[in-house]
């Protein structure tokens, strides 16, 4: 089995050599009479010219899908199977058949693996290679040594929670993991399933989830959209996250940059008071076509005492259970797309596809995600302050993005259709809100935006901002995600060092007057309405956020800028009343009654919020956006 191999007939192929690598099987035809060639479709079939008559105790065959390769790695393959008895077939499109070893009986054994079409970003497909063989013990010793050798992996979970949303998205929930369940029983990979219910359900299951049955799990996959997942984020760190609170400018006041809130927010979950919009949210059913979950949990947390020691990095297999915390670097979190718009499955991983969505947690893909905390101070003007704790994975937002979220709740009956129809609704209404916000200045922000001055002329004219960064696009493999490389070093090149001198000297600038919307992109926010999203150049685990800050302006102008979203490989923020900061943290205070705020397209009703971005809070089933 090791070095030279062993001889093998792929029906389809012909008789090959199979090896052992460190990393995978490869294997080369024994015979070279055959010809092998890839078709227009990407299949590969086997032309055979005039054969001599091979004999051969060995036998297999492949299972076609698109594009065999002619070495699987380990890494790649989630499951090996010995089959019973059945027949093998001859190559393909053979013009001269093998003597006497049609449809023989052999025994046999799978290998379930995953290819990939050459094109990228493209999705993932399984592919099996079924091989057979006259001796059965020949069938187990391989089926034996694959196994050891894929078990090597150490990263693949071995029990997954899932909760899945019936009705979102037209009803894809159900529907998308019925296709993808048989993988993961295939792949031996235990799966906890709950179909929600109600509001809230996921929340208030993993906020009240002891640690103890919480290290049961490698994971938590979400089954459903954006706002599944962001209710099962909510309810994973609401007891189990601890830092300050985000820092604040001078004289804005409440709690200052380095105290701990571990005190109000507990508080928050047992003693608050929910506004209107809050209990709204959560008064309404899960079951509705779409993926909307609410922020806030219907009952008392019972969450245990947060640690912040590194225990909680690996599983514990002793009598004592270390307290769960984040950042963790065992625990993962997974999307099996089935929402509308399904913008951070997409921004993670380029793809929509619950295959390949499932193939990349059953395979255990890794990668870091940011995740802004946003504290709510007031929920109105007259409102007393009780600071409320909230995750966005994605995106938060208001103005423009909070009221068409507020405004499709009213047309729950149209389904996914009633975004369109509530963002015409609201575009048309052209309103403005008056507000400030403060943001801590990075040392490339000049480069980003025009200045933050609040210059009536700038909505005067539809001129491009000059001196714009060349864009460095998070995808695969990401450098400076990886922490290697900054965006700034990279987009900067004649000024290296400029994130280390904002990270030394940082100051608070202030941009104040009447705004169409404010938003906090967390990632590149990409779905099929906005192919690059966004921010085009947002990456997954940077620590930081892009703030767009979108001033009054007229209506033809406003309409340009959100057109310009849809058009691959334009630039939609370099208008002049578009202001883009990239930043760690900042602070928004309106004046306003009803200030809604868009967080991953759940409702949050905040007249006063700060926000940070936590670098690689959490980690995520994926292998990162392919562009």
């Amino acid at each position: 089995m090791e070095g030279g191999g062993e001889a093998l007939f792929l029906d389809g192929v012909g008789e090959v050599t199979v090896a052992v690598g460190d990393d995978g099987l490869s294997f080369q035809p024994l015979h070279q009479d055959g010809v092998r060639k890839f078709v227009p479709s990407g299949l590969r079939v086997l032309e055979s010219k005039k054969r001599k008559e091979v004999s051969s105790s060995c036998w297999s065959s492949i299972i076609m899908q698109p594009k065999l390769e002619s070495k699987l790695k380990f890494s790649d393959v989630y499951a090996v199977e010995l089959l019973e008895v059945g027949p093998v077939c001859e190559p393909w499109n053979a013009r001269a058949t093998v003597q006497g070893k049609i449809n023989t009986e052999m025994n046999r054994f799978v290998i379930h693996t995953v290819t990939r079409p050459r094109k990228r970003p493209s999705p993932w497909v399984p592919c099996e290679y079924i091989f057979g063989h006259k001796d059965q013990q020949t069938c187990k010793t391989w089926v034996e040594h694959i196994k050891t050798c894929v078990n090597k992996e150490q990263d693949r979970p071995k029990s997954l929670m899932v909760f899945v949303h019936p009705l979102c998205g037209k009803g894809r929930g159900c529907k998308n993991w019925e296709t993808v369940a048989p993988l993961f029983e295939r792949a031996k990979v235990k799966t906890k399933v709950i179909v929600t219910q109600r509001a809230g359900h996921a929340y208030d299951t993993l906020a009240s989830l002891s640690d103890k049955d919480l290290k049961k799990f490698d994971g938590v996959i979400a089954v459903g959209g954006d706002g599944l997942f962001n209710e099962i984020l909510n309810g994973l760190l609401s007891t189990r996250h601890t830092n300050s609170y985000p820092p604040t400018p001078e004289g804005f006041g409440y709690f200052r940059n380095n105290m701990k809130c571990q005190e109000h927010r507990n508080n928050d979950l047992s003693n608050s008071e929910l506004t209107g919009d809050d209990a709204n949210a959560i008064s309404g059913s899960s079951n509705t076509p779409d993926d909307h979950e609410p922020l806030l949990s219907t009952t008392r947390s019972t969450g245990l005492d947060i640690s912040s020691s590194d225990s909680s990095d690996e599983p514990c297999n002793g009598d004592q259970v270390p307290l769960v915390s984040f950042p963790n670097n065992w625990f993962r979190l997974g999307i099996i797309p089935s929402g509308s718009t399904d913008a951070i499955v997409l921004s993670t991983t380029g793809e929509r596809d619950p295959v390949t969505s499932a193939l990349l947690i059953i395979l255990g893909r890794r990668i870091s995600l940011d995740i802004a905390q946003v504290v709510r101070w007031k929920s109105s003007p007259s409102a007393e302050v009780s600071p409320t704790v909230r995750y966005a994975a994605s995106f938060a937002g208001y103005g423009f993005y909070g009221e068409v979220i507020r405004e499709s709740e009213k047309y729950r009956w149209m389904g996914p259709a009633r975004y369109d129809f509530s963002g015409t609704m609201v575009f048309l209404k052209h309103r403005s809100y008056e507000a400030k916000v403060a943001f801590l200045e990075n040392g490339n922000t000049h480069s980003l935006t025009a200045s933050a001055e609040n210059n009536a002329n700038g909505v005067q004219t539809l001129q491009y901002h000059q001196n714009r960064h060349r864009k460095t696009i998070c995808r695969t493999n990401c450098l400076i995600c990886k922490g290697t490389l900054t965006s700034e070093q990279n987009s900067e090149d004649e000024n290296p060092d400029s994130s280390r001198t904002a990270c030394e000297t940082p100051k608070w600038v202030w941009s104040k007057g009447r705004f169409l919307s404010v938003g906090a992109a967390v990632i590149s926010c990409r779905n099929e309405r906005a192919p690059d999203g966004l921010v085009a150049d947002a990456h997954l685990s940077d620590g930081f956020l892009h703030l767009l800050l979108i001033r009054d302006c007229p209506l033809p102008f406003y309409l340009w800028h959100l057109t310009q979203f849809t058009k691959k490989g334009s630039d939609p923020l370099s208008f002049k009343f578009v202001e883009h900061h990239k930043t760690q943290a900042f602070t928004f205070i309106s004046s306003h009654d009803e200030s809604v705020w868009n967080l991953d397209g759940e409702l949050l009703q905040a007249c006063e919020v700060s926000v940070q971005a936590f670098r690689g809070l959490v980690n995520l089933f994926a292998s990162g956006p392919e562009v």
